[in-house]
């Protein structure tokens, strides 16, 4: 049993539930940092939530989180909470670059102030910008144009820097995309399919079909978190101050996504394709190395597409309704 007292932020989105579920299983105490009405969250289906201590706020509230980890004398920090839409950050950049940049600093000063033992930092793979060079490898430069791929990128350095100039052992992640159970927005892809494919309607595609991701199911995702925490617990693993990725190291397109959201629904699920080539501000094809991460640690994802994608629609013909 670990223990630790471990303070999550973005504990709501859809990685947040299966890292507080492992986190829960492994004995720390944790305590969540949550902003909205969480009804719909995987984390309330799942009865994590009374399992938690809860800080009610928003992360850029003055003095928030040097209360909150100071007051629940937290010693390890995974940081999810950012503004997460690409379309959202091309609309509203000014209130992306709030939340994900001076978000990151404001949490990384409260841990060096604290003395927090190991902080995590979600950034993302998008951090790259579009790349000819795929899979993604972590010595690629971050070389982003969008607003939202820039504020992660700037996440990304943020934290670093907390380790290389401070000495907090810090690392952050760039991770592929991210689903599974619990996903509360149904602007993004696949749970606008899934929810689509359930209620008989067609699921509108953005693009052709054509752009390609790389997919990791969320369970997945929460286990390279962890096993990257427990590389920053040994000094001799150089693991602070670095970034790892964590992915299947191959990209799938949306309309192969697609197919197989409709074959499994079955009946009458089907899509309609409204765009040409990539949507505008969404890199073309993305995908990330993890040998990195398997090197040091020895994590691979184990959830293939297909049971990823079973066990996703299966949460959502239980609990669509809590969907907006």
């Amino acid at each position: 049993m670990s223990g630790r007292r471990t303070f999550v932020t973005g504990a709501t989105g859809v990685l947040g539930a299966s890292l507080v579920k492992r986190l829960l299983e492994r004995g720390d105490h944790v305590v969540l940092l949550v902003r909205d009405e969480v009804r719909g969250s995987a984390l309330v289906t799942d009865g994590l939530l009374p399992q938690c201590s809860i800080v009610r706020g928003d992360l850029l509230q003055e003095g928030l989180l040097d209360r909150a980890i100071g007051e629940h004398e937290v010693d390890s920090v995974f940081h999810l909470a950012a503004q997460t839409i690409v379309g959202i950050a091309r609309r509203s950049p000014v209130t992306t670059f709030e939340a994900n940049i001076r978000g990151t600093w404001l949490l990384m000063e409260a841990c060096r102030t604290h003395e927090v033992g190991r902080v995590v930092v979600a950034a993302s793979d998008k951090a790259y910008g579009p790349s000819d060079v795929l899979p993604y490898t972590e010595d690629l430069p971050l070389q982003p144009t969008a607003p939202y791929d820039v504020s992660k990128a700037a996440t990304d350095l943020i934290a670093r820097s907390y380790a290389h100039t401070y000495g907090v052992p810090t690392a952050t992640t760039r991770f592929a995309n991210i689903y599974g159970p619990g996903d509360l927005n149904p602007s993004r892809l696949i749970p606008e399919v899934v929810i689509a494919a359930l209620e008989g309607r067609p699921a509108i595609i953005r693009s052709d079909g054509s752009p390609e991701r790389d997919l990791l199911f969320s369970d997945d995702a929460a286990d390279a978190y962890l096993a990257i925490a427990d590389l920053l617990d040994d000094p001799s693993t150089g693991a602070s101050g670095e970034a790892f990725n964590a992915g299947t190291g191959r990209s799938t397109s949306v309309r192969e996504m697609v197919d197989t959201i409709i074959r499994q629904v079955g009946g009458d699920a089907r899509a309609e394709y409204r765009g040409a080539g990539v949507p505008e501000g969404e890199i073309d094809r993305q995908a990330v190395d993890p040998g990195k991460l398997h090197r040091l640690s020895g994590w691979e994802p184990k959830v293939d597409l297909e049971t990823g994608i079973a066990r996703t629609i299966a949460w959502y013909r239980e609990h669509r309704h809590l969907v907006a």
